[in-house]
């Protein structure tokens, strides 16, 4: 079995392993207390943060462990927004943030304060200049991930974070992604992780905030931490976390290079086994170990298991997966094909034999759900010079299929509208006109999907 969803969680890295096993027999009394054990738990403790803050680039004393990656962002969000309540209530967040900033957001609206999405271009990256628009007097946080979860496109955080500098406004860096393989770099004001993308344990998540951030921790509050985050610390796990952090980052420089051109032996063979892929992201700037890609005309949750079955872990951001009926935020801000999508996601250590084996089991494996949602019909009606699909009450990709079928029955000019409820057929089928070079004119109510044939 090949794991390849390491950006979901990556598997415990072994000094992880060594690390909390060792520390569970010196680590487990109060670092609080005066007497030996408490002194030994709080010198474990010391020893963690110091390394974990070496590999972060900040003090010690800025950086608190959190029960988990989300605990920070929520802490992290709400903290810095107390702290700077005289100036406003407005967050800034970017349209592909992970779900946790997102949910943030979303609070703060709903008690009564304001947020900007920065839209993304299709490449998922923002532009420093729309960030910057969005500035306002009222701006109390901005926040921007350093890398995107979904498709691995590097943010522009050193420029935001200089744009955000200049009127006194702090950012909020989501590093959950990128920081077991390099440091962040930038004039950032806080900054939150989770160790079990590196490879440490779950359950241990970092918030950073700099000094001379105003920041009023929310909640009630006990001495643990700063009081930042309350509650008897996991210091084994905390432990792990740090050892794993520093372990990865010794390797970092030479992974990075194998990954790479793993993930790019994907990239550029897989449209050509495959008919039909987009292949998303940024194709330079982006993470060593993630290749995501959409393949038109499938079903990504019946894709996910096709490929289960032949022995890969891999995940999906598309409409069709178990856990969501909706497609995809990232993929939807971006402007891509959400459907027959597929993350590969290599964990460090990850073999060219292994990435061969998926490269040989993909293309029959598309081609094989292909077949199986190829025999839905849905009806279609001629109307002078024009098509209309009725795909009402059918789940994407069969409306995509269906215009695909028929777009070559109407005259060049000629229109095909496309009757679909389901949600993502938004998404896709604009994105299918982009990828075939057809024309969308736009939706009308019903709704209908209007596309004009091009070529």
């Amino acid at each position: 079995m090949s794991y390849f969803d390491a950006a979901s969680s990556a598997p415990l890295h072994p000094v992880a392993r060594q690390a909390l096993l060792a520390s569970l027999d010196e680590g487990w009394a109060d670092p609080a207390r005066l007497y030996r054990e408490g002194r030994r738990a709080r010198m474990l403790l010391d020893a963690a943060r110091e390394a974990a803050a070496e590999a972060v680039g900040c003090r010690p004393d800025e950086l608190v462990f959190t029960s988990s990656g989300t605990r920070a962002v929520h802490t992290g969000i709400a903290g810095a927004l107390a702290g700077r309540r005289r100036v406003g209530r407005h967050l800034i967040v970017s349209a592909v943030e992970h779900s946790s900033v997102l949910h943030s957001a979303e609070a703060l609206v709903a008690e009564g304060g304001s947020s900007t999405e920065v839209p993304v271009d299709r490449t998922g990256a923002v532009s420093v200049a729309a960030y910057a628009d969005s500035l306002r007097s009222d701006t109390a946080l901005a926040c921007l991930q350093s890398a995107n979860h979904e498709v691995g496109t590097v943010q522009p955080v050193a420029e935001v974070a200089e744009a955000c500098r200049a009127v006194g406004v702090p950012l909020l860096v989501d590093a959950a992604q990128s920081l077991g393989w390099g440091q962040v770099e930038g004039a950032w004001s806080l900054l939150t992780a989770s160790a079990h993308k590196w490879g440490g344990p779950a359950g241990v998540g970092l918030l950073v905030v700099r000094k001379g951030v105003r920041f009023a921790a929310q909640g009630p509050v006990d001495e643990r931490e700063s009081g930042r985050a309350p509650g008897f610390e996991n210091i084994p796990a905390v432990v792990a976390a740090a050892a794993s952090l520093r372990a990865v980052r010794a390797e970092a420089a030479q992974e990075a290079l194998r990954l790479r051109e793993l993930t790019e032996r994907i990239r550029a063979r897989v449209p050509k086994l495959v008919p039909g892929v987009d292949v998303v992201g940024d194709p330079v700037q982006r993470l060593p170990g993630i290749v995501t890609f959409s393949c038109l005309y499938v079903d990504g949750e019946t894709l996910l298991h096709e490929l289960d079955r032949a022995g890969f872990s891999v995940s999906s951001g598309s409409s069709c997966t178990s856990s969501t009926l909706t497609p995809s935020h990232v993929l939807k801000a971006m402007g891509v094909l959400s459907e027959g999508n597929v993350r590969v996601s290599l964990p460090r250590g990850a073999t060219e034999e292994d990435v061969e084996r998926f490269l040989a089991v993909l293309p029959g494996a598309v081609a094989g759900v292909r077949e199986k949602l190829g025999a839905q019909t849905p009806v279609t009606v001629v109307e002078e010079e024009s098509l209309v699909v009725d795909a009402l009450g059918k789940r994407c990709p069969i409306p995509v299929i269906e215009l695909a079928k028929v777009i070559g029955d109407v005259p060049i000019g000629g229109t095909v509208r496309v009757l679909s409820d389901d949600e993502a057929a938004r998404l896709d089928i604009p994105a299918w006109c982009e990828m075939r070079g057809q024309e969308y004119v736009g939706e009308e109510e019903g709704p209908a999907y209007v596309i004009r044939r091009a070529t």
